[in-house]
């Protein structure tokens, strides 16, 4: 049985690390359903209160910047992620607690989502140091595609559980898996004792260092740019989505969570595929492939209509293929990033990354409730497609479609980039 296990799960850090990533992706598929359909079923949400409630929970990317320079300087990133996992376990048991008591407010999930995003990017911007200091460079591809295997995994089984979950126990009630799969990520961390680099002394201009690290790189500049755009449109289609499925197509909340997981088997294949992909075309058109296959299949959703069996199918064929190309994008991603970024600098340069990368999906949120108000769901949907597509073209004239190989770090050092002229 155990020739069948991947050689890297077999090594204790890396296999602790990757089965508590993987129960949590899990929980996280589940909460991702249902949250707005707590809002949407139980306290009746309209489109601009949804795109309120995502853009709550996406806002504190705005803090990332800050947030990577103190996980530099503070070092212990397993502990840090591990008190993050415990934080966000007891924020999501206060929705079914307050539910219980006849006291859930829209408030409250505005709230609980802004406090837990919070706590999430504190966790991923540490999470990149801690992963190259498990995994040799040799390997970056192939353990990334293992823990996105996981995502992609989660895609397929969360969505469909919690459907269910929401259907027969309420939705705030179907956050309590969430809760328990924090707790089970906090244990493996407990469990793990990788060797990690030394904390980075505070320099003058050290918050900004990451963000002068990226001006300054054309492979992080493009990539940024590029994953950007395509975040910003995706959350303006994703503060919408729900809402139009199950008002508008008349999907139930059981059959639209099976639907999504059964579609999301595209995921699970997209992780299988990107090391062969990556060998045979090269990492940066890898990369470049996961720009285009990510947000085009979204122009499915807004096109559903007719049949019920034509409405389902659009939505099943729409989540395989965004799934299948998202995949392809992170685990390119991540990988060409793991091995560019510098040890010491890398949460700085992650902080950097997600104050642009995620701190413009709230604002795609805020955009897609209001534009859903304003001109309807469905021509939103349409826009939101359309310019997540549009996003590759800043990837025309930059090194990543000629990349064929990881490229070698770029170790822009700390003292340059705190005495690099103020942005």
């Amino acid at each position: 049985m155990r020739r069948f296990v991947p050689p890297l799960l077999r090594e204790r850090e890396f296999g602790r690390f990757w089965l508590g990533q993987t129960v949590s992706l899990f929980g996280d598929q589940v909460s991702g359903i249902a949250i707005p359909l707590t809002g949407v079923l139980v306290l009746h949400a309209d489109a601009a209160q949804m795109g309120y409630l995502i853009a709550a929970g996406l806002a504190p990317n705005v803090f990332s910047l800050h947030i990577g320079a103190w996980v530099d300087r503070h070092g212990r990133r397993r502990q840090t992620m591990l008190a993050a996992d415990i934080g966000r376990a007891l924020l999501i048991a206060t929705i079914p607690i307050a539910y219980a008591f006849d006291a859930l407010t829209l408030a409250q999930l505005y709230v609980i989502s802004f406090l837990a995003g919070t706590l999430t990017v504190v966790f991923f911007v540490a999470y990149g140091t801690l992963f190259v200091s498990l995994v040799d460079r040799a390997r970056y591809v192939e353990a990334n595609s293992l823990l996105n295997g996981s995502r992609a995994f989660s895609f397929v089984a969360g969505p469909s559980v919690g459907g269910v979950l929401v259907q027969v126990a309420k939705a705030p009630f179907a956050l309590v898996v969430d809760a328990l799969s924090f707790l089970a990520s906090a244990f493996f961390l407990s469990r793990i004792s990788p060797l990690e680099p030394p904390r980075e002394e505070a320099t003058t201009g050290q918050v900004a260092a990451g963000i002068r690290y990226i001006r300054r790189s054309p492979i992080m500049r493009a990539s940024l740019l590029a994953t950007a755009t395509v975040n910003f449109f995706n959350f303006v289609f994703f503060a919408l989505f729900i809402l139009y499925a199950t008002r508008h197509l008349h999907v139930r909340a059981g059959t639209l969570g099976a639907v999504l997981g059964a579609g999301a088997v595209g995921g699970l294949i997209g992780s299988f595929v990107t090391a062969r992909l990556d060998r045979r075309i090269g990492i940066g058109p890898t990369f470049v492939t996961g720009m285009i296959l990510f947000p085009a299949p979204f122009l499915l959703v807004p096109l559903a209509g007719g049949p019920r069996w034509v409405v389902l199918g659009c939505l099943f064929l729409a989540e395989f293929g965004s799934g299948f190309g998202v995949m392809i994008l992170d685990i390119s991603a991540g990988s060409i990033f793991a091995a560019l970024i510098p040890d010491r600098m890398r949460a700085r340069v992650s902080g950097a990354y997600g104050l642009l990368n995620n701190g413009i999906r709230p604002l795609g949120s805020l955009v897609g409730g209001a534009l859903g108000a304003w001109i309807g769901l469905r021509t939103t949907l349409w826009i939101a497609a359309v310019g997540g597509i549009a996003s590759v073209l800043w990837l025309i004239g930059s090194p990543l479609p000629k990349l064929r190989d990881l490229p070698e770090p770029d170790d822009y050092p700390v003292e340059e980039a705190a005495s690099a002229p103020s942005l």
